[in-house]
């Protein structure tokens, strides 16, 4: 079966492909769809991102869709950054940018509790089904680590002591919200 994940972020697109790849899938990135629009991810959750994303490029292609809206809920700031995670610090921004924005907006804040959240969307011979995964976890003063994208040298996994970029892809893979999430939808692809 040939599965095309709606996302362009590579690392995203890379962990996905790990998580999948003892499956019969063929996992498809969206830059074998060169002329595909973007999806504009102008709903107010996780699951309205998600959804909108997997129907509209599986309209587009013919193809089964996944599509995932994920991003990093810190208590301390009402849920921010939430749905804009990857733009918190403006559109253009990188993930430098992000985190420098993330530790001032926690500056001298001691609630530290946060949330990795990822919903998929798998739409599925015209049937939309969503997975959700979330890790718990808190946010250092630092960056800690070198592997992983994102806040993941800002996230701290107690039972671990160690960051998401600290802690080895192995086992991101099988403790992170996206790992969660993904598994759900193999059990429900396979359960197909």
């Amino acid at each position: 079966m040939k599965l095309l994940v709606a996302t362009g972020n590579k690392g995203k697109l890379r962990e996905i492909r790990r998580l999948l790849q003892e499956s019969d899938i063929e996992i498809l990135g969206l830059d074998t769809f060169p002329d595909l629009p973007s999806v504009v991810e102008d709903r107010d959750s996780f699951e309205g991102n998600a959804t909108k994303k997997a129907c509209e490029i599986a309209d587009a292609t013919g193809l089964p869709c996944l599509a995932d809206d994920s991003g990093l809920v810190v208590e301390a700031l009402g849920g921010a950054p939430g749905i804009f995670s990857a733009r918190y610090a403006g559109a253009q921004a990188d993930d430098a940018a992000n985190n420098a924005k993330l530790l001032k907006a926690m500056d001298g804040k001691s609630m530290r509790n946060a949330a990795f959240v990822c919903v998929m969307a798998l739409v599925l011979q015209g049937e939309v089904k969503t997975f959700r995964g979330e890790l718990k976890g808190l946010i250092l003063e630092e960056l800690r680590g070198e592997d992983g994208f994102g806040y993941d040298p800002l996230f701290l996994v107690p039972e671990y002591g160690k960051t998401l970029a600290e802690i080895g892809i192995e086992t991101k893979n099988r403790i992170s919200h996206r790992g969660q999430a993904l598994r759900q939808v193999l059990a429900h692809l396979q359960a197909k």
